[in-house]
Parts: structure tokens; sequence; C-alpha cells
């Protein structure tokens, strides 16, 4: 069996995978440029239904008061040590396929790094939100996509389906949370482990090299 590409499992509504998305493209260009991107989202009840008729359940639990707190804490401290100035939006009616799945029509028309970049920009700086479709929408005319295949994205039966294609595969690879990063057999999961991803795929890379200059 083929080794599948390492990769990682971004979201937008985590800070912590909003971190490691700065992390990754600032310190580790080499890395990201040579892993495969997954979205990572909680569904809507249609496409909970659709994936438990076919045997996948995703492991989302609620998040207790306790740990609420301390994601605000913690999330603040780790934005001063990385010198990024966020704002911690209200999510009143989130609506996550609203933003994962206009990124999978991004990335089909090649644009899908800049309109990661653009989204996480939004929300955990600009406050946006980005459950709103006329706010994806807008993003079309700066990254040169239609504002309307952007923004009409959750509703597109099409791009649905592709969804419930990206859901089934992060089922398979045991997501449970983000960022998530994979190479090989080794998991890593939360943004202090992306040192460890990294040395994984450089070291793989050493030794490549080592082996044909040998």
């Amino acid at each position: 069996m083929a080794r599948k590409p390492p990769r990682w499992y971004f979201s937008f509504r985590s800070p912590y995978s909003w971190m490691a998305y700065r992390d990754l493209i600032g310190r580790y260009p080499d890395v990201a440029e040579s892993i495969e991107w997954l979205p990572f989202w909680e569904p809507d009840d249609h496409h909970n239904e659709h994936l438990a008729q076919n045997g996948v359940q995703l492991p989302y639990v609620a998040m207790s008061r306790e740990k609420h707190l301390y994601i605000l804490q913690d999330v603040r401290r780790l934005a001063r040590e990385r010198g990024l100035e966020m704002v911690w939006p209200l999510d009143r009616e989130p609506r996550w396929e609203v933003s994962h799945l206009a990124y999978l029509v991004a990335e089909e028309h090649g644009r899908g790094r800049e309109f990661i970049d653009r989204v996480y920009r939004a929300r955990w700086q600009d406050g946006l939100d980005i459950s709103d479709p006329e706010v994806i929408a807008g993003f079309g005319p700066e990254l040169g996509l239609d504002p309307e295949l952007l923004g009409g994205a959750a509703a597109d039966p099409a791009v649905r389906e592709r969804g419930l294609a990206a859901l089934a595969a992060l089922h398979r690879d045991g997501v449970f949370g983000v960022p998530y990063f994979i190479d090989g057999f080794e998991k890593f999961w939360g943004v202090d482990r992306l040192p460890g991803f990294v040395a994984s795929i450089r070291g793989r890379a050493a030794a490549r090299t080592a082996g044909v200059a040998g």
C-alpha cells in the first residue's frame, strides 16, 4: 500500500489552528508546501444525518465552562508570544459549512491558501462573522473568485457532496481535534506538536537525500 502524503487538518473555528497556520507558513514554509491541507469542521444536521447513514460518527464533545475559560486565557497568552493582535469573535449562530465548503471551492480554483489566509484574518483579527455567506462572498473579488460561488458553497449540492467526502476522510484518519498533523503512522495533535511533525518530515527528507547521495 502506498504511503499517504503528510497532511494537516485545520479549522477556521479554532484559534489554535489559526496559530498553527501562522507558525507553519512563517517558520516552516518548506513543510507547508510539501503537505496536504484538509479542512475540519463541525457539520450541520443535514451532513450529520448523511454521515450517520454511512456509519460515520465524528467525535465532537461539548465544551465545559471551565475549559472555555481556560482556552480564553491560553489563547491570549499564545497570541502575545507570537506578537499577534487578535479579537475573540462572537459566534451567535455558527454555520461552519459556510466557510469550510467555500474553502473547497477556492481550493478547486487554485486559491485555497489565499482563501485560508483571508478567512483566518477576518475571523481572528477583524472579528468578522464567517458564518455569514455575504462575508464569505465579499472575499471573492480580492481573491479573483466568483463571489456567488463562495457565498453559495454551503447551499450547493455538489459542494456539499465534496464536504461529506472530506468529513469521511477525517473520520478515517481518526481526527478528533485541530490542529492535527499526520506523517505516516505518526500523529501530532495541537499547535505545540507542530515542531515534532516538522522534524518527522524533514528527517525523512534528509534520509532520502542521503540515500540518493550514497
